[in-house]
């Protein structure tokens, strides 16, 4: 079902790099991408693939991890992805990418999920190095970078109290706990005539 999907689908961060994911895998979330709804149907994004252990770490090398956990640099060999989708905007097609990146990123992430993987969609990327380590032509935009692996971590979804902290943690178990705020907090009603 899609909301036990939705519900399973955390940004994962350590994953058991040792348990590979292959280009084929890879292959077919960029087609669940390339199947979902595009912005003037313009279909501006293209990717690479990596699942090789040398282009893998020198992507690791342009990306930072997770914000809120100021004491964690970022997972460590042993819990790195073992595969990553570099998404790119094709600016010749368009300049502006609008919510494209975000639809095809879920669509990707969400897929990874149904297959027991685990992925994070990354927007903190050092894009000038990213793009001369990979030979990436000028003409395209690195709007995310998406890791992908078995997942080894426990993600927990809470509900945040009104007004509570939106920071993503972990307990002295290793468990990410995520905060969300409740349904009566986003939902908002207004008088109309």
């Amino acid at each position: 079902m899609l909301s036990d999907l939705i519900r399973k689908n955390r940004s994962c961060r350590r994953f058991y790099q040792n348990k590979s994911v292959d280009e084929e895998e890879l292959v077919g979330l960029v087609n669940l991408a390339r199947l979902s709804a595009s912005g003037a149907n313009l279909q501006p994004l293209v990717y690479i693939l990596s699942c090789e252990e040398k282009t893998n770490a020198d992507i690791f090398s342009c990306l930072a991890w997770a914000g809120y956990l100021n004491d964690w640099a970022g997972p460590v060999e042993g819990e790195r992805p073992s595969a990553y989708i570099v998404m790119l905007g094709d600016t010749e097609i368009s300049k502006n990418l609008g919510f494209d990146p975000g639809i095809a990123g879920q669509s990707i992430l969400l897929g990874a999920r149904e297959k027991g993987l685990g992925g994070c969609m990354l927007g903190a990327v050092q894009r000038d190095k990213l793009s001369g380590l990979l030979d990436i032509p000028p003409r395209y935009s690195i709007p995310l970078v998406i890791a992908i692996g078995k997942p080894k971590e426990t993600v927990e979804i809470e509900t945040m109290d009104a007004g509570g902290s939106i920071k993503y943690w972990r307990d002295e178990d290793d468990v990410h706990h995520v905060p969300k705020r409740g349904l009566e907090e986003i939902i908002l009603h207004f008088n109309t005539p």
